[in-house]
């Protein structure tokens, strides 16, 4: 049963790793974690092996892209594989309307409804993956083959 002060968001994605078949592996901490670099320093590993949940604007719709938190998105280049237009940053209260979490805490799971997901291919080298858990104080960790079948995540080279 979750903690009565948990966080919605940090309980949707509690009941999504857990609906999905896999472990309640989430981590809340004391100070914040709303960076790649921060959240590496807390858990102590490779801030590449961070998946960074970013949420773009694609055709008016949002689009998901798990990239690894050593990476930079080239939004040209991922444009160009999807054969689309422009792909630009959403704003926080777009990001807040389709995933239900605030930038910087954004999980790759947990959301109202399904988001068209990409994943960062350099993140397979990663034994373990770090990821957002809904707010800026918690994350959870999850394979790379996990993450792919859970977000049903297209693979694809971002940078």
């Amino acid at each position: 049963m979750a903690d009565q002060t948990e966080p919605a968001p940090v309980a949707n994605v509690k009941r999504a790793l857990t609906d999905f078949g896999l472990r309640d592996t989430v981590r809340v901490f004391s100070t914040r974690v709303p960076t790649a670099a921060a959240a590496a320093e807390v858990l102590g590993c490779d801030v590449a092996a961070i998946t960074n949940s970013l949420v773009f604007m694609l055709d008016g719709g949002p689009l998901l892209i798990l990239a690894s938190g050593a990476a930079r998105v080239d939004t040209a280049l991922v444009a160009g594989h999807l054969g689309a237009g422009t792909i630009r940053r959403a704003s926080p209260d777009f990001v807040l309307k389709h995933t239900g979490q605030e930038v910087g805490g954004v999980a790759p799971v947990g959301h109202p409804a399904r988001i068209r997901t990409l994943l960062d291919e350099s993140l397979a080298a990663h034994p373990v993956l770090w990821a957002g858990a809904g707010d800026h104080h918690s994350m959870f960790s999850i394979t790379y083959d996990e993450l792919k079948l859970m977000t049903a995540a297209q693979e694809l080279k971002v940078r």
